[in-house]
């Protein structure tokens, strides 16, 4: 990669927030102060702030010997060593003689929303503990592999939980995803089960969940038993059934000899939780491997202090699970906090782009996650929508997946935090396992666009191309220089971690480097500008194309937009960028002239847009990361190589694109 010596700091963002004095008393930390002092303390003593964060938050039936080893230039690390615990146990046994017994664990709302469901954390114990003994029955042990592949249902929830409880390590896989994207992750970690439903829904199309399994497995001779959810009964459809392979899960967990309690595996903190395939690149899926003990703690310390969930809050997190933002903020923190977490199996604009905020009323959600692709596609409707409904019982609202535009986020700020409400813009990654920088609600002042601050226990840096440090708004490569408890511990098959070595620590040797780009600002504030391929270098100058997005979306016309670098005969690399256009809006020859010039004006002459294709959506993965790497090879001509398209939300978007290319 070239030389990153100075990347242009283009968008200058001087609106700040401070909290309302409700949000500071509802707090775990309620001042800047002491969130300075929380911070101190835990970077000098990380050991044992980790240590006491782990005593306090979680349920150990060994106490470790010792806190942590690590070595990043090998690169491992190992956390808790020795100690004992099981997850199912810390989310479920400890809060059922308690008064959180007959609480709402899970609340799940239906795709179509006229169905519903809630379970109880005694409900759900007794469900995860009964189908813990289904797996037994059907020979799944300590250390085995359990593919799921499965709708946004509560039993989805139960299968993770249930593999846990007797030490099974389970691997989530989307359910949009297709066959022979299953079929490739289970032959990578040779599961021996699979866990599926008859199909799943989603907004208005079904997906043949177990058709698919059969055509994956027919060539998966690991799988020995597929366990099969009935979702509904569909008229004409009818399950295929392998017998001696196949079975039903409703017929399995009511059968007679299976007993209503499990005793729990008691795993080392280091023994395998799940493996999650990170998607969206080409070449071979990467089986991010987590672990018990820190996994646990850093999701259950970062929803507890990043969402500032009290007693009687419930949680709406619109990932699918099938992701890591689901694994960690819907399922392991919310009920490793005793919390209500609500499980959402639709589409935000199914039956119509009112549905999140039916939601929000329907069941008095506190704090609210979603992603910028959501709230952008949402602006897109306007504001009439969200008025229809009551959303005074929110608290807290948060962003995850990539940077938000400071646009978006101030019509979030304005239209669903009516002015008032904390916005957490979460960073981190499938290979963090939770939240590395935002700001906690309560402590921090926000700005629209900026991550803020480092969690607790969190020591990140911005280096220059050379490894020496950026300065105040100089941007460079974001790294972080110790380890935290929810790090990846390698990929499945990689028992040298030679691939996490390559990937993350080759860079900067002795540091995690994620592969994102960003700057502080002169407050200490971190800004993410995005992965460093989409750093485009303009006749030497280096433009984030995240604050070229962020200055399309500024203007009124615009829903969405996508900047993507394009080989150039004069400037090295020139600008390519895709609009989508709001719903009234039509897209003209004097539009696409307007737009290119408010580039020009926000950011400068060096940022405008060489060409500038309206499209109608973008490809976008299913948890709403658009695919750049799609639009990089349209932009330069590569249409052979785009890759598989077939996961995307819409694969149809790029038959359109390719037939408006420029």
């Amino acid at each position: 990669m070239e030389e990153m010596k100075n990347i242009e700091v283009l968008m200058d963002e001087k609106r700040v927030f401070s909290p309302g004095p409700d949000v500071v008393e509802r707090a775990y930390i309620k001042s800047f102060a002491e969130y300075e002092e929380l911070y101190k303390r835990s970077v000098e003593d990380n050991e044992g702030f980790w240590a006491e964060m782990a005593e306090n938050n979680l349920h150990w039936f060994k106490k470790w010997d010792k806190v942590l080893e690590y070595d990043f230039h090998k690169p491992y690390s190992k956390w808790f060593i020795n100690g004992k615990l099981n997850v199912s146990y810390n989310c479920l046994d400890r809060f059922i003689n308690s008064d959180k017994r007959n609480k709402a664990a899970i609340i799940w709302e239906s795709n179509y929303g006229y169905i519903s469901r809630t379970l109880t954390y005694r409900q759900l114990y007794h469900e995860v503990s009964r189908f813990a003994n289904v797996l037994k029955k059907h020979g799944i042990k300590k250390g085995d592999r359990v593919m799921i592949y499965m709708p946004m249902i509560p039993e989805l929830s139960i299968a993770m939980l249930g593999c846990a409880r007797i030490g099974a390590i389970h691997s989530v896989v989307f359910g949009g995803f297709s066959s022979q994207s299953l079929k490739d992750r289970i032959q990578d970690c040779g599961a021996k089960m699979v866990i599926t439903a008859d199909y799943g829904a989603r907004g208005r199309k079904f997906v043949p969940l177990k058709a698919n399994v059969d055509e994956a497995v027919e060539v998966c001779p690991t799988v020995e038993r597929v366990l099969v959810a009935k979702v509904q009964t569909v008229t004409g459809y009818r399950t295929a059934m392998t017998p001696d392979r196949d079975f039903w899960w409703h017929d399995e967990i009511t059968a007679d000899d299976i007993e209503s309690y499990c005793e729990p595996e008691w795993m080392d903190s280091e023994d395998p939780l799940f493996i999650l395939y990170t998607s969206g690149s080409t070449g071979k899926p990467k089986g991010v491997l987590h672990t018990t003990g820190g996994y646990l703690l850093y999701t259950a310390l970062t929803f507890k202090w990043i969402f500032n969930n009290k007693e009687d809050d419930i949680h709406f997190c619109t990932a699918d699970i099938g992701w890591i933002t689901g694994h960690s903020y819907i399922v392991y923190g919310p009920l490793c906090n005793g919390a209500t977490t609500v499980m959402f199996e639709g589409i935000p604009t199914f039956p119509n782009p009112g549905r999140f905020w039916k939601i929000v009323e329907k069941y008095g959600i506190t704090s609210f996650y979603t992603a910028p692709t959501a709230i952008r596609s949402l602006m897109r409707e306007g504001e009439s929508w969200m008025k229809k409904y009551d959303l005074s019982s929110l608290r807290v609202l948060g962003t995850v997946g990539e940077p938000i535009n400071p646009e978006a986020w101030m019509w979030y700020h304005k239209n669903i935090g009516q002015e008032k409400l904390p916005i957490v813009d979460t960073w981190w990654q499938t290979e963090t396992g939770g939240i590395l920088i935002t700001p906690l609600p309560g402590a921090i002042p926000t700005k629209p666009g900026s991550a803020c601050k480092p969690f607790p226990g969190i020591s990140p840096a911005i280096l220059k191309e050379d490894g020496t440090p950026a300065g105040p708004d100089e941007g460079g490569y974001l790294v972080i220089k110790k380890p935290w408890p929810g790090i990846i511990r390698g990929t499945y098959g990689d028992s040298e971690n030679k691939r996490v070595k390559e990937v993350y620590f080759s860079k900067f040797p002795g540091m995690y480097f994620p592969g994102d780009s960003a700057r502080v600002d002169s407050d200490g504030d971190f800004w993410i500008m995005g992965r460093v391929d989409d750093v485009i270098n303009i006749s030497g100058h280096r433009i984030g194309t995240a604050e070229v997005e962020s200055a399309l979306v500024s203007h009124p016309s615009v829903s969405e937009a996508a900047a993507v670098g394009f080989p150039h005969d004069i400037k090295g690399e020139g600008l390519y960028v895709f609009v989508t256009v709001k719903g009234d809006v039509s897209p003209t020859d004097a539009l696409k002239k307007e737009l290119i010039n408010h580039v020009r004006e926000v950011i400068g002459a060096i940022a405008s847009p060489d060409k500038l294709q309206f499209a109608s959506g973008l490809p976008k993965t299913r948890s709403g990361k658009i695919m750049r790497r799609i639009l990089r090879n349209i932009a330069k001509g590569d249409v052979e190589n785009l890759g598989d398209t077939t996961t995307l939300a819409d694969p149809f978007v790029v038959d359109e694109i390719l037939k408006g290319m420029l």
